[in-house]
């Protein structure tokens, strides 16, 4: 039989040793452990791991090194009293679903993290006196900047914003003058959407998108025209506007096979319209891709994916939009100059296989 020898205070000497063993597990790296690991100074460390500094880049890599070996994480409210910053920017929207927000807040993060920066998202209906409540919380947690993202490209605040002492971008969002702002490219994006289905042989391309007061509506149509002219070829009628919906896209998808001549091929404002007119079709019997092409517009997934066959469709490029707007904003913060003005960045075409062609 073994027994435990029990020193004073009732304790076991194993007992002693796990709780220290425990408390050094816990104890968090320091910038010191960093700069002696590496085998330099505490102020080339710090200046490394900043980005700042003049040093060679294998003593910049080997201190980055040794910070991830030791899972060295730096003492954000330390750096903040520091250089008088909180290392946050807040994110405002009104887009409670996340629809669009989401890839916009993923892409900013992402990029941000990189950096040290945390983001501080706080999502509500853009109704003035919530509004006012929201900024004052942005305001309590001194955020170094403000990214304000929404629904829709047309519309922006229902109030002036206030002077707030901090930098501010917009994104998929209505932007003041002499604001910086990040849009999608809707107009080239649909214009290149329409290219692929005339590449791929389809000459009678009719269009259906959402409501007539949606500025993206129009830029998309703009851009169906656009491709359509510039190959000779004339509009397979006019463009129908109603709203963002499947049933849009269901009825009217009936109706234009009831009138008659058919299209060979449907350019669509979002992926929802897109879903509802395969969704008519294949009650129909009428085959896409191959009696019709289908292409759509968002690649919003949870209906690109999910629809049979799988929807050719652009991609707006949300996450970078968001990485765009937080590179921007940190050089707002930092005082760098950048140049006002609405920023149309590159959409990408996503090939399944309602178009006809073989998917990427």
């Amino acid at each position: 039989m073994v027994f435990n020898c029990l020193p004073q205070g009732g304790r076991t000497v194993a007992d002693r040793v796990s709780k220290l063993q425990s408390a050094s597990a816990y104890q968090r790296a320091t910038i010191r452990d960093v700069a002696a690991k590496s085998n330099v100074s505490v102020t080339t460390a710090s200046r490394a791991l900043n980005g700042t500094g003049r040093m060679s880049e294998e003593t910049r890599a080997r201190v980055r090194s040794a910070a991830a070996e030791l899972d060295y994480r730096p003492n954000s409210i330390a750096r903040g009293l520091v250089q008088q910053r909180s290392f946050t920017l807040g994110l405002l929207t009104n887009d409670t679903y996340g629809r669009f927000t989401l890839p916009v807040a993923a892409g900013l993060s992402a990029a941000m993290a990189d950096r040290g920066v945390s983001v501080f998202l706080s999502a509500g209906k853009y109704e003035p006196e919530s509004l006012k409540l929201n900024l004052g919380a942005m305001e309590e947690k001194r955020v170094d900047g403000l990214v304000i993202t929404g629904k829709r490209i047309d519309r922006g605040l229902p109030i002036d914003l206030p002077p707030l002492g901090m930098p501010v971008v917009y994104v998929y969002a209505a932007a003041p003058e002499g604001a910086v702002s990040f849009v999608p490219d809707d107009t080239n994006a649909a214009q290149d959407a329409v290219r692929h289905l005339i590449g791929l042989g389809r000459r009678k391309i009719a269009h259906i998108t959402g409501p007539l007061d949606f500025k993206a509506a129009h830029l998309r149509e703009a851009g169906w025209r656009a491709a359509l002219e510039e190959t000779g070829l004339a509009p397979f009628g006019k463009a129908i506007f109603s709203a963002w919906t499947e049933a849009h896209g269901y009825d009217t998808a009936h109706a234009l096979i009831e009138a008659g001549e058919r299209p060979d091929a449907i350019f669509c404002g979002n992926d929802q319209i897109a879903r509802g007119v395969i969704d008519a079709f294949a009650l129909m019997g009428i085959r896409v891709p191959d009696d019709i092409a289908i292409v759509g517009f968002d690649n919003w997934e949870v209906f690109a994916k999910a629809t049979r066959p799988p929807l050719t469709t652009v991609d707006m490029g949300l996450p970078g939009l968001g990485r765009s707007a937080g590179l921007a904003l940190l050089d707002m913060i930092d005082g760098k100059e950048v140049e006002p003005g609405v920023r149309e960045t590159p959409c990408r075409l996503v090939v399944r296989q309602s178009c006809g062609a073989r998917p990427d």
